[in-house]
């Protein structure tokens, strides 16, 4: 696979690899688990993922995060106030 100079494996990415478009349902867990919020997951990967809600600055910079049943503790890499892009640390 060919990269560009910035190490990246597509033209304006900064990730390694394509992430997958889905929409589905997750829940972010946190303060052990006493703590939630609702959001969608828009885009993913085997390390990452791109996650919606109503308002992204209550998100914590870790979680857990659960879709559809499975569970994976997340660390936020970036975020806007929508959006949130999370590396998977498991």
């Amino acid at each position: 696979m060919e990269t560009t100079d910035s190490g990246a494996a597509f033209s304006g990415e900064r990730r390694m690899e394509r992430r997958r478009r889905v929409l589905r349902g997750a829940t972010l867990r946190f303060n052990g688990g006493f703590g939630a919020v609702e959001g969608f997951v828009r885009n993913e990967s085997e390390h990452g993922a791109q996650l919606r809600f109503g308002d992204a600055t209550g998100v914590p910079p870790g979680f857990e995060l659960v879709v559809n049943g499975a569970r994976r503790a997340a660390l936020v890499r970036w975020r806007s106030t929508r959006l949130v892009g999370v590396q998977f640390v498991d």
